[in-house]
């Protein structure tokens, strides 16, 4: 029988951070017996035509009223509030972190979607998060009731650890070529270290043309094309052959509901540069460097330390792998979602 339904704009394997902990999610509630069904919506979220918006309210109705709902936060941060408050089945918000926080937002967009989340909120029989962070933001900022918030961190599979690394050593980052990486950040300070030696990485796939377009022109423009490569999306073999490769791992994210690609780094024993923003601090601990946002100078200061001190990328390496070995695995986060479906539909019996 099936209890629950995951809804999810679009295509539910794409390789960012959310969609990968929704996609695994789900497969790991139906390895644990909780059986979940994938319901696919349409991939104009967060901004979706009126035609797509009818369609997934449509959709979210048609769920029987017995049957709880978990729903992505791409759309459950856009959607029509007063659509949702017609939705009988319980509703169950999986927000990775709000979207009207996202970096790069005109004002006006920004404060339309902080107040249709905070209005959508009314409506959510329960939200799951990533981090405490994210729960602390949606209390204090958005006005949810912390007794319906519950904390499901990332799990992670343990890789295969072959630590060849590159030399010159490799400077690895992962993340959506968007704004609130701060890939501009990294490149910036990247221009102050051509006295040393080292290549850098930037893996991840286009957000928008014009952000990526203008990441590459100022690589171009800070005479860094010889030693940075933008990789695009990798699998997750070729990924993990880039973190076993790498000397160090920096993001300087703007933002971050959880960061799991900074505990994917941790897994493998790199030093970590990033930032003290969201979660991070939370994620990262005592296994790496982090500076204020937007400081380039902070960030490239880090990076020299880590890159010209054998003792520092030791220190850190080890304390990096170490609290990795913290880090829950996937079934662990899918039998959180099971408590919480179970308490939503009445059928909790203390499994899962």
């Amino acid at each position: 029988m099936t209890e629950a339904v995951f809804a999810i704009p679009g295509d539910k394997d794409q390789r960012t951070g959310g969609f990968i902990y929704e996609a695994t999610v789900l497969r790991c509630l139906n390895e644990i017996g909780c059986n979940t069904e994938h319901l696919q919506l349409p991939d104009s979220f967060p901004e979706p035509s009126r035609k797509d918006m009818v369609a997934t309210l449509n959709a979210l109705c048609a769920v029987p009223e017995t049957r709880p709902i978990i729903l992505d936060g791409l759309v459950f941060g856009a959607i029509d509030p007063t659509g949702l408050s017609q939705v009988k089945a319980p509703v169950i918000a999986m927000i990775h972190h709000p979207l009207g926080l996202e970096t790069g937002l005109s004002p006006e967009r920004a404060e339309f979607l902080r107040n249709n989340e905070t209005e959508a909120l009314r409506y959510a029989a329960h939200v799951i998060v990533p981090s405490p962070e994210t729960a602390r933001i949606l209390t204090h900022e958005f006005g949810a009731n912390p007794d319906v918030i519950t904390v499901a961190a990332p799990g992670f599979d343990r890789p295969i650890i072959r630590k060849r690394p590159f030399e010159p050593p490799l400077i690895l980052s992962v993340g959506l070529l968007a704004r609130r990486k701060g890939h501009d950040t990294l490149l910036s300070a990247l221009a102050t270290l051509k006295d040393l030696s080292w290549q850098a990485v930037i893996v991840g796939k286009e957000h928008d043309r014009n952000t990526a377009n203008a990441l590459y022109a100022q690589s171009t423009s800070l005479g860094l094309n010889t030693r940075v490569t933008f990789a695009g999306e990798l699998d997750q073999p070729s990924l993990n052959e880039m973190f076993n490769s790498a000397t160090l791992f920096a993001l300087a994210t703007r933002y971050e509901g959880y960061g799991m690609v900074l505990s994917e780094a941790m897994m493998f024993g790199l030093p970590i540069v990033s930032c003290s923003v969201g979660a991070v601090p939370e994620t990262v601990g005592e296994a790496g460097f982090l500076v204020p946002p937007d400081d380039a100078d902070a960030f490239a200061a880090k990076l020299r330390l880590i890159l010209e001190d054998p003792e520092t990328r030791r220190r850190l390496g080890l304390l990096s792998e170490r609290k990795s070995k913290t880090l829950p695995e996937w079934r662990d986060t899918a039998a959180v979602f099971a408590r919480v479906i179970r308490t939503l539909s009445g059928s909790d019996q203390g499994n899962g």
